[in-house]
Protein backbone atom coordinates (compact mmCIF):
# COMPACT_ATOMS: atom_id res chain seq x y z
CA UNK A 1 0.00 0.00 0.00
CA UNK A 2 1.15 3.70 -0.78
CA UNK A 3 2.34 6.48 1.57
CA UNK A 4 -0.66 8.18 0.29
CA UNK A 5 -2.92 5.32 1.45
CA UNK A 6 -1.15 5.13 4.74
CA UNK A 7 -1.37 9.05 5.24
CA UNK A 8 -5.31 8.66 4.23
CA UNK A 9 -5.65 5.92 7.33
CA UNK A 10 -3.73 7.31 9.80
CA UNK A 11 -5.77 8.54 13.07
CA UNK A 12 -6.66 12.28 14.02
CA UNK A 13 -4.38 13.24 17.18
CA UNK A 14 -5.52 15.29 20.09
CA UNK A 15 -2.75 17.51 20.45
CA UNK A 16 -0.66 17.76 23.91
CA UNK A 17 -2.75 14.51 24.81
CA UNK A 18 -0.14 11.93 26.17
CA UNK A 19 -1.15 8.11 26.64
CA UNK A 20 -1.11 7.28 30.37
CA UNK A 21 1.44 4.36 31.85
CA UNK A 22 1.21 0.90 30.37
CA UNK A 23 -0.25 -1.45 33.17
CA UNK A 24 -1.01 -5.44 33.30
CA UNK A 25 -4.38 -6.32 34.22
CA UNK A 26 -3.43 -7.65 37.55
CA UNK A 27 -2.06 -4.15 37.87
CA UNK A 28 -5.24 -2.36 37.21
CA UNK A 29 -6.97 -5.32 39.70
CA UNK A 30 -4.62 -4.48 42.12
CA UNK A 31 -4.97 -0.64 41.65
CA UNK A 32 -6.63 1.23 44.78
CA UNK A 33 -8.19 -1.85 45.58
CA UNK A 34 -9.85 0.62 48.01
CA UNK A 35 -11.37 3.75 46.08
CA UNK A 36 -14.79 3.33 44.79
CA UNK A 37 -14.82 5.03 42.08
CA UNK A 38 -12.00 3.36 40.91
CA UNK A 39 -13.34 0.27 41.54
CA UNK A 40 -16.78 1.33 39.52
CA UNK A 41 -14.60 2.71 36.61
CA UNK A 42 -13.00 -0.87 36.80
CA UNK A 43 -16.07 -2.52 37.04
CA UNK A 44 -17.11 -0.51 33.92
CA UNK A 45 -14.50 -1.55 31.65
CA UNK A 46 -15.16 -5.89 32.50
CA UNK A 47 -12.25 -6.13 35.24
CA UNK A 48 -11.93 -8.47 37.54
CA UNK A 49 -15.21 -10.43 36.79
CA UNK A 50 -15.91 -13.57 34.91
CA UNK A 51 -13.42 -16.23 33.64
CA UNK A 52 -10.45 -15.39 31.10
CA UNK A 53 -10.83 -16.26 27.48
CA UNK A 54 -7.67 -15.27 26.16
CA UNK A 55 -6.24 -17.93 23.65
CA UNK A 56 -2.25 -18.00 24.75
CA UNK A 57 -1.53 -19.55 21.08
CA UNK A 58 -3.08 -16.41 19.84
CA UNK A 59 -1.18 -13.14 20.28
CA UNK A 60 -3.69 -10.81 18.53
CA UNK A 61 -5.06 -7.88 21.39
CA UNK A 62 -8.41 -7.29 19.60
CA UNK A 63 -10.03 -9.71 17.26
CA UNK A 64 -12.56 -8.41 14.86
CA UNK A 65 -15.67 -11.02 14.58
CA UNK A 66 -18.13 -9.51 12.57
CA UNK A 67 -18.89 -6.37 10.56
CA UNK A 68 -22.96 -5.75 9.69
CA UNK A 69 -24.80 -3.26 7.50
CA UNK A 70 -27.79 -2.13 8.57
CA UNK A 71 -30.35 -0.10 6.87
CA UNK A 72 -33.90 -0.05 8.98
CA UNK A 73 -36.90 -2.25 7.35
CA UNK A 74 -34.18 -4.30 5.32
CA UNK A 75 -32.32 -7.49 6.46
CA UNK A 76 -29.04 -7.23 8.30
CA UNK A 77 -25.58 -7.70 5.98
CA UNK A 78 -23.95 -9.93 8.48
CA UNK A 79 -19.69 -10.28 7.20
CA UNK A 80 -18.07 -13.41 9.46
CA UNK A 81 -14.66 -11.92 9.75
CA UNK A 82 -13.40 -15.39 11.62
CA UNK A 83 -14.84 -17.29 8.28
CA UNK A 84 -11.78 -18.46 6.17
CA UNK A 85 -11.68 -16.03 3.03
CA UNK A 86 -13.75 -13.42 4.33
CA UNK A 87 -11.77 -10.83 4.64
CA UNK A 88 -10.48 -11.13 1.06
CA UNK A 89 -13.98 -11.39 -0.63
CA UNK A 90 -14.91 -8.22 0.91
CA UNK A 91 -13.64 -6.00 -2.27
CA UNK A 92 -14.88 -8.58 -4.78
CA UNK A 93 -18.55 -8.87 -3.87
CA UNK A 94 -19.53 -5.06 -3.11
CA UNK A 95 -22.53 -4.18 -0.66
CA UNK A 96 -25.14 -2.53 -2.73
CA UNK A 97 -26.78 0.58 -0.66
CA UNK A 98 -29.86 1.95 -2.37
CA UNK A 99 -29.15 5.79 -2.47
CA UNK A 100 -30.37 7.85 -0.03
CA UNK A 101 -30.55 5.28 2.68
CA UNK A 102 -30.18 5.78 6.15
CA UNK A 103 -27.64 2.90 7.78
CA UNK A 104 -25.17 2.12 10.27
CA UNK A 105 -22.20 -0.31 10.53
CA UNK A 106 -21.94 -2.36 13.77
CA UNK A 107 -18.72 -4.31 14.75
CA UNK A 108 -18.46 -7.31 17.00
CA UNK A 109 -15.42 -7.66 18.52
CA UNK A 110 -13.58 -9.60 21.62
CA UNK A 111 -10.25 -8.41 23.13
CA UNK A 112 -7.75 -10.82 24.87
CA UNK A 113 -4.33 -10.48 27.11
CA UNK A 114 -4.85 -7.42 28.06
CA UNK A 115 -6.85 -3.94 28.33
CA UNK A 116 -7.16 -2.41 25.06
CA UNK A 117 -6.86 1.44 24.94
CA UNK A 118 -8.55 3.71 22.51
CA UNK A 119 -9.57 1.43 19.54
CA UNK A 120 -10.39 3.53 16.73
CA UNK A 121 -12.33 2.80 13.33
CA UNK A 122 -10.41 4.28 10.31
CA UNK A 123 -12.18 4.31 6.57
CA UNK A 124 -11.22 5.78 3.21
CA UNK A 125 -14.00 6.08 0.71
CA UNK A 126 -12.72 6.53 -2.82
CA UNK A 127 -14.47 6.65 -6.13
CA UNK A 128 -12.19 6.00 -9.37
CA UNK A 129 -8.97 6.04 -7.32
CA UNK A 130 -10.03 9.97 -6.11
CA UNK A 131 -10.66 9.94 -2.09
CA UNK A 132 -14.57 11.26 -1.72
CA UNK A 133 -14.19 10.64 1.92
CA UNK A 134 -12.61 9.83 5.01
CA UNK A 135 -14.33 8.66 8.66
CA UNK A 136 -13.57 8.21 12.03
CA UNK A 137 -15.25 6.68 14.65
CA UNK A 138 -14.15 6.19 18.31
CA UNK A 139 -15.18 2.71 19.44
CA UNK A 140 -13.40 2.89 22.85
CA UNK A 141 -11.42 1.32 25.75
CA UNK A 142 -11.85 -2.17 26.54
CA UNK A 143 -11.02 -5.04 29.11
CA UNK A 144 -10.15 -8.66 28.07
CA UNK A 145 -13.50 -10.24 27.20
CA UNK A 146 -14.50 -12.85 29.99
CA UNK A 147 -17.29 -15.58 30.25
CA UNK A 148 -19.62 -12.47 31.65
CA UNK A 149 -18.53 -10.62 28.97
CA UNK A 150 -17.74 -12.91 25.46
CA UNK A 151 -17.35 -9.83 22.92
CA UNK A 152 -18.46 -6.60 22.68
CA UNK A 153 -20.85 -4.69 20.07
CA UNK A 154 -20.31 -1.39 18.71
CA UNK A 155 -22.93 0.62 16.86
CA UNK A 156 -21.49 3.39 14.67
CA UNK A 157 -22.93 6.50 14.23
CA UNK A 158 -26.31 6.35 11.76
CA UNK A 159 -25.34 7.89 8.31
CA UNK A 160 -27.38 8.71 5.11
CA UNK A 161 -26.27 7.45 1.55
CA UNK A 162 -25.53 9.88 -0.92
CA UNK A 163 -28.26 10.33 -3.36
CA UNK A 164 -28.88 11.44 -6.83
CA UNK A 165 -27.44 10.45 -10.60
CA UNK A 166 -23.76 11.83 -9.77
CA UNK A 167 -23.84 9.48 -6.69
CA UNK A 168 -24.40 6.76 -8.05
CA UNK A 169 -21.86 4.31 -8.67
CA UNK A 170 -18.57 2.18 -7.82
CA UNK A 171 -16.91 2.77 -5.04
CA UNK A 172 -13.98 1.29 -2.97
CA UNK A 173 -12.98 1.56 0.26
CA UNK A 174 -9.85 0.72 2.92
CA UNK A 175 -11.16 0.02 6.90
CA UNK A 176 -8.70 -0.45 9.52
CA UNK A 177 -9.24 -0.58 13.26
CA UNK A 178 -6.54 0.88 15.17
CA UNK A 179 -5.81 1.38 18.90
CA UNK A 180 -3.88 4.33 20.96
CA UNK A 181 -0.83 2.29 20.92
CA UNK A 182 -0.99 2.54 16.78
CA UNK A 183 -1.55 -1.13 17.05
CA UNK A 184 -3.47 -1.64 13.75
CA UNK A 185 -5.90 -4.59 14.26
CA UNK A 186 -7.34 -5.40 11.11
CA UNK A 187 -7.03 -3.45 8.20
CA UNK A 188 -9.12 -4.79 4.72
CA UNK A 189 -10.16 -3.39 1.24
CA UNK A 190 -14.00 -3.54 0.47
CA UNK A 191 -16.35 -2.01 -2.03
CA UNK A 192 -19.83 -1.11 -2.55
CA UNK A 193 -22.58 0.15 -5.30
CA UNK A 194 -24.72 2.82 -4.79
CA UNK A 195 -27.82 2.31 -6.84
CA UNK A 196 -31.22 3.73 -7.82
CA UNK A 197 -32.96 0.58 -5.77
CA UNK A 198 -31.92 -2.11 -3.93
Amino acid sequence: MSNEADDDLAPSRTEGFKLGEKKTLEEYQKLDENDESLRKWKESLGIGSGQSLADSSDPRKAIILSLALEVEGRPDIVVDLTAPGSVETLKSKPFTIKEGARFNMTATFKVQHEVLSGLKYLQVIKRGGIRVRKDEEMIGSYAPSTSDKPSYVKKFAKEDAPSGMMARGHYTATSKFIDDDDNTHLMFEWSFDIKKDW
